[in-house]
C-alpha cells in the first residue's frame, strides 16, 4: 500500500511527495490505521524504523481537518519525549510532513530563554513536542494549559524511566482529561514499562516491530581488540582512510569526549564534540555542522545514542564499549538506517572485554573480530607518530595523483 492510497489529508500527501516517501514502514503500516480509528495504542519499535512519521501523519490529519479554535495557553496534542536533541527533530518532522497543514507545532525543551517559548504558547499550539522539566516549569507559572489535550504521546518511553521521568509522567497525566487518545512508543519492554504503559492506556491496539532482531540488518558489525591508550590511533587511521565519510564516535563520558577530539585536532583531524556540558545553542549548531557534512567526525557521549536521526553516517565507532548493553543498540542505530547500510566498529581493551561479551549475549551472536596482526597494530601506531601534522594533505594528494595516473595509463592500453 501507498501513501497516496491513505484516507489522509491531500497537503500531507503532498508534503510525503516533497520528501521522496512513497510507501509506508512497517511500524507506519501497522500504526497510522488505528492511530486515525482513535484507538489507544502500545507500540515497540527498534531506532531507525520511521516511527515518529508513525504518529506524526495521522496526528496532523486529525488536526488539520478538525480545525477548531485554539484556547490561550492550551495543546491539542502532547509529544513527551527525554531529551532536547529529540524534542528539536521530532519538531523538525512535525513542520516537514505539516508544512501545507492549518496545524500550529511548536517544541518546548529547556537550554534556551523561556519569554519566546511563552509569547508561542499564549495563543495555544495543535502540537507541543516537550521535555519534562521546562513543560512543568511553564505549566506551574500558567502559561499551558493541559486540560484541552485531545492526544497524549510518550516517544522513547524506556529512556524517559532510565532518565527517572516515571514521576512527572504520572503527575502529568493527572492534569490531562480523562477522554483522550494515548500512544506509547518505546524501543525496548520490560516489566517497568509494561506496567506504566498499561497504567495509562486503555485496551491498547499492541504493535511489536522485530523483537527478535534489536538491530537493523543493514548494519554490519565488528569488533577490533585495542588497548586504550592506543584506541586514538586506530580512530586516526579510520578517518584516514574513509575521509569522505560521516563518522559518529561514541565514548563515555564528556571528559573522554573532549580528551579524544583534542588529540584528532592534534594531528590534523578536525572534529566536533557533542555531550550534556554544552550549551543548547552549541549543540543546536554542532549538530547542524554534522548534519550537513560540513565536519566529517563526531565525537559524543551517549547523548546522541537515542532516536536522533543524523543523515548519511556510515560509521559508527565505539570508541568506549558502554556500560549499558542496551546503549550499544541504540548508538549503532544511527547508521544503517532506512534502507541505507551502515559499519559499527568497536574498540575494545581488555579490561572491557567482559562488556563486549554482555553486548553478543544480548545480541544473540558474535560480533566479528577485525584480526590485527602484531606488525599492523604497531605499523598504526609509527605511522600518526612518525608523520608531521602538515604532511597529510601532501601524502593524500599524492596518493589521488598516482591513482589518476595509473587509470590514465589504463585508458591509453
Amino acid at each position: 500500500m501507498k501513501f497516496e492510497q491513505y484516507r489522509i489529508a491531500e497537503e500531507i500527501k503532498r508534503s510525503l511527495e516533497d520528501q521522496g516517501f512513497k510507501k509506508p514502514t512497517d511500524i507506519q503500516y501497522k500504526a497510522i490505521p488505528s492511530i486515525l480509528k482513535g484507538d489507544d495504542v502500545l507500540a515497540i519499535a527498534q531506532t531507525g524504523t520511521g516511527k515518529t512519521a508513525a504518529f506524526a501523519i495521522p496526528i496532523l490529519h486529525m488536526l488539520h481537518v478538525q480545525h477548531r479554535a485554539r484556547n490561550k495557553g492550551a495543546v491539542k496534542c502532547l509529544v513527551m519525549v527525554p531529551t532536547r536533541e529529540l524534542a528539536i527533530q521530532i519538531s523538525e518532522v512535525f513542520k516537514q510532513l505539516g508544512k501545507y497543514t492549518r496545524v500550529d507545532i511548536m517544541g518546548l525543551y529547556g537550554g534556551v530563554e523561556q519569554e519566546a517559548q511563552i509569547k508561542k504558547l499564549q495563543d495555544g499550539v495543535d502540537v507541543l513536542i516537550a521535555t519534562p522539566g521546562r513543560m512543568f516549569d511553564l505549566r506551574a507559572q500558567g502559561h499551558l494549559d493541559l486540560s484541552h489535550v485531545q492526544t497524549l504521546i510518550l516517544d522513547e518511553a524506556d529512556h524517559m524511566l532510565d532518565l527517572g521521568f516515571i514521576r512527572d509522567i504520572r503527575d502529568i497525566i493527572r492534569h490531562l482529561p480523562r477522554n483522550r487518545q494515548t500512544l506509547f512508543f518505546s524501543a525496548t519492554i520490560d516489566e517497568e514499562i509494561k506496567d506504566l504503559a498499561y497504567s495509562i492506556v486503555r485496551n491498547p491496539i499492541r504493535i511489536q516491530i522485530s523483537p527478535d532482531n534489536p538491530v537493523s540488518k543493514n548494519v554490519n558489525h565488528s569488533v577490533a581488540f585495542v588497548e586504550m591508550d592506543d584506541k586514538r590511533f586506530f580512530l586516526e587511521r579510520l578517518v584516514r582512510e574513509y575521509p569522505e565519510n560521516k563518522i559518529l564516535v561514541f565514548v563515555r563520558t564528556k571528559v573522554r569526549a573532549e580528551r579524544v577530539a583534542a588529540a584528532m585536532e592534534r594531528v590534523g583531524v578536525k572534529a566536533i564534540v557533542m555531550h550534556g556540558g554544552k550549551e543548547q545553542q552549541d549543540r543546536l549548531a554542532v549538530m547542524q555542522e554534522f548534519r550537513k557534512g560540513d565536519v566529517k567526525l563526531l565525537i559524543t557521549t551517549d547523548v546522541n545514542a537515542r532516536g536522533i536521526d543524523i543523515p548519511n553516517v556510515e560509521y559508527v565507532v565505539n570508541y568506549d564499549l558502554p556500560e549499558e548493553t542496551e546503549n550499544y543498540v541504540h548508538r549503532v542505530g544511527r547508521t544503517g538506517r532506512g534502507m541505507q547500510k551502515g559499519q559499527a566498529v568497536s574498540f575494545c581493551s581488555t579490561e572491557e572485554k567482559p562488556m563486549l561479551e554482555a553486548i553478543e549475549a544480548y545480541l544473540g551472536k558474535k560480533v566479528q573480530v577485525m584480526t590485527i596482526s602484531k606488525d599492523d597494530y604497531q605499523q598504526t601506531i609509527r605511522f600518526s607518530e612518525e608523520v608531521p601534522n602538515d604532511n597529510w594533505q601532501l601524502l593524500i594528494n599524492e596518493h589521488e595523483e598516482a591513482m589518476k595516473n595509473a587509470k590514465r595509463k589504463k585508458k591509453k592500453k
